[in-house]
């Protein structure tokens, strides 16, 4: 396949033979991979509007996979399911569903007790979900709409703007998103939860 994707800092280069899943031959920049993905994920978008989902749902293995297979299936062939091989983030391969059902376990904890507020708690549920990295690609696209679930359809209140830009894309945003995952990294959230609303 001749799939020739140039990588900016902080994406996580694709194995050969996830290349390999490409659903669309025909796309061969990383230009037109984006754009297809993004057609994918607002189908998703579309697919979260008018549904009422629940704590107990949204805190769930199947649900992860889901809505990760919604943004890319139509796109790759291993959408919705665990990456195969370590990356350079992210914990070992085979950890994946031991540190995400850790997750689970943990922010239905944090759900029902009230342990921080609401836009504390997503932002903290993204953070650790992107650090399993739990796929071959899409994980800081697939842990905000996954925050921006867990804000709008637990807490009602807005979905995150996230700086208002396209993250995948070298610039100013995607800078300042990055320092602030570097910083709650760390454990302070103060960056992350600014940018969110920013």
């Amino acid at each position: 396949m001749g799939l020739d994707l140039d990588y900016i800092y902080g994406q996580t280069p694709l194995d050969e033979e996830e290349k390999d899943g490409l659903r669309i031959p025909a796309v061969a920049t990383r230009g037109e991979l984006d754009e297809f993905e993004q057609q994918n994920i607002e189908q998703a978008i579309q697919w979260t509007l008018g549904r009422n989902f629940r704590a107990e749902v949204i805190f769930t293995e199947d649900f992860v996979l889901k809505v990760h297979k919604r943004m890319y299936g139509d796109v790759w062939k291993w959408a919705g399911a665990y990456r195969k091989t370590n990356k350079n983030i992210g914990t070992d391969n085979w950890k994946i569903s031991i540190e995400l059902k850790s997750l689970m376990d943990d922010a239905i904890f944090w759900y029902n007790n009230n342990t921080w507020a609401p836009d504390e708690m997503a932002v903290r549920f993204k953070h650790r979900l992107v650090s399993i990295h739990c796929f071959p690609n899409g994980n800081g696209r697939h842990s905000r709409l996954m925050a921006d679930i867990i804000v709008e359809k637990i807490y009602k209140r807005p979905v995150f703007s996230w700086g208002a830009a396209n993250l995948s894309n070298e610039g100013d945003a995607r800078s300042a998103y990055l320092k602030a995952v570097k910083a709650a990294d760390k454990s302070d959230y103060s960056l992350l939860l600014q940018f969110a609303r920013s």
